[in-house]
């Protein structure tokens, strides 16, 4: 299990670290403070330990930017115990809070239940599953998996890949994706659907699968394939 500590105190960074590595979990710090959204999608963790007070960028801009990509366990551990600050993490998609100074058996604690909660026993009854012939979609952790490989989607491609998966192999309209993704489509660009879907078929291109999704020209968009 991969764990991404955002913070830009070192000497503390580096004590979070090793504490936690004593657990046995991978902890990888945060170093480019202007681009940790950059540094998330390339270390794809399985959770996040989130400071507030960063240079450039507050933890709550940036837990925002990773709620975008992903739906991965964050927990805040800040010095600002207000009320307000505890409210605003998780309106910005935080899961937990904890104030420095903490103690090291509970942060443990924390990051085991998350684990527990996302991808252990208690996320075993709850966990759903999208499913064409060898291709599997998980909602909740925004992955999809083709035999033994995986892309992580980001919000809009995950539900255009549910769409397309829950009527494939026929043909699902333009009209019909663009009303369920976007409640008002009088204010979607007409070729952000376009874009979307270019994202999504390179991701499944990089899975192995070439030309999964074919563009139905005036009409819409199927998810098919043959098997070589």
């Amino acid at each position: 299990m991969k764990i991404f500590l955002i913070e830009d105190d070192k000497a503390l960074a580096n004590l979070i670290s090793a504490t936690i590595e004593k657990y046995g979990f991978d902890v990888i710090i945060g170093k480019d403070f202007q681009h940790l959204d950059q540094e998330f999608l390339a270390i794809q963790p399985h959770l996040v330990l989130m400071d507030v007070n960063l240079p450039y960028f507050d933890g709550f801009y940036w837990t925002k930017m990773i709620r975008k990509h992903a739906n991965v366990p964050i927990i805040f551990l800040s010095a600002r115990d207000h009320p307000m600050d505890q409210v605003m993490a998780m309106e910005y998609g935080g899961d937990d809070y904890l104030v420095k100074p903490f103690v090291n058996e509970i942060l443990m604690a924390k990051i085991k239940s998350q684990f527990r909660r996302v991808y252990g026993e208690y996320a075993i009854a709850k966990e759903r599953t999208v499913v064409f012939r060898e291709l599997t979609y998980y909602p909740e952790r925004s992955e999809v998996h083709y035999h033994q490989q995986k892309e992580l989607l980001t919000k809009k491609e995950g539900e255009l890949l549910e769409l397309l998966i829950e009527e494939a192999p026929k043909i699902v309209p333009r009209e019909t994706l663009l009303m369920k993704l976007w409640d008002d489509v009088r204010f979607v660009d007409d070729n952000t659907l376009s874009v979307n879907m270019g994202r999504l078929r390179k991701k499944l291109e990089d899975l192995g699968l070439v030309n999964s999704i074919v563009t139905i020209r005036g009409i819409g968009y199927q998810l098919d394939w043959q098997v070589a």
